[in-house]
């Protein structure tokens, strides 16, 4: 075996030895799954309440329909109000127009955490996006993080108050109704963040008041 074959093995020993090595890549195709569920359930619904956010939202089990309206859960884990959740709605909604958008946002934007200026910049811009999508714009509280837990760790609980501080204000400005959160029970999540039954029980009874009070009653 000459030299020059001696080198050719040990280079291609190398680069296997390197594969072999490196770290798979991981490829997240959730978004752009969840964004396919979202686009064929509202291809199948006409004047449809759709309710837009993260995680939080993704995992309740609202009920099917509210006075009428069917309810869509527009839920998106990881979502933040820089995940161009309008884009995505307008292409779901096609030329259709929906009866009301619930928007929650703001776990993910703690995360970072984004300053509390930058949030309201991001939410103001993404409420003036989707007017145009519905006549009706909800703005939801966002649940405080439970300490303690691991979850709660990667998100920074102070800025969380400052994002709800100003989540009224940035819904009177859009022309949207605000919808608070009453205090939670000591034990709300299962893991500091996403929600429990306990929770969930909360959060539901006032998403569906915010949507009784701005919609049903006024229909």
């Amino acid at each position: 075996m000459n030299w020059t074959r001696l080198t050719l093995l040990g280079c291609i020993a190398a680069l296997v030895w390197a594969v072999w090595l490196k770290p798979p890549v991981v490829v997240d195709t959730h978004k752009p799954t969840r964004q396919l569920v979202i686009a064929l359930t509202l291809s199948r619904m006409n004047d449809a309440i759709i309710v837009l956010g993260d995680s939080i939202v993704e995992a309740s089990t609202l009920p099917r329909s509210v006075c009428g309206h069917p309810i869509v859960n527009a839920g998106i884990g990881g979502a933040s109000t820089e995940s161009n959740l309008d884009s995505m709605l307008e292409q779901s909604l096609g030329d259709k127009r929906a009866a009301m958008l619930v928007v929650a946002l703001g776990t993910n934007d703690a995360a970072i955490p984004n300053s509390v200026e930058r949030y309201r910049s991001n939410y103001q811009t993404l409420l003036k996006r989707i007017a145009r999508l519905t006549p009706r714009v909800a703005v939801i509280a966002i649940p405080s993080p439970e300490a303690g837990l691991g979850e709660a760790r990667k998100v920074n609980a102070s800025i969380v108050d400052a994002y709800n501080a100003v989540l009224p204000e940035i819904a009177r400005e859009a022309g949207a109704a605000f919808i608070a959160l009453p205090p939670m029970p000591q034990q709300h999540t299962i893991d500091g963040i996403h929600l429990n039954g306990a929770g969930y029980e909360i959060w539901d009874e006032a998403i569906l008041r915010g949507i009784d009070a701005d919609l049903c009653k006024s229909a």
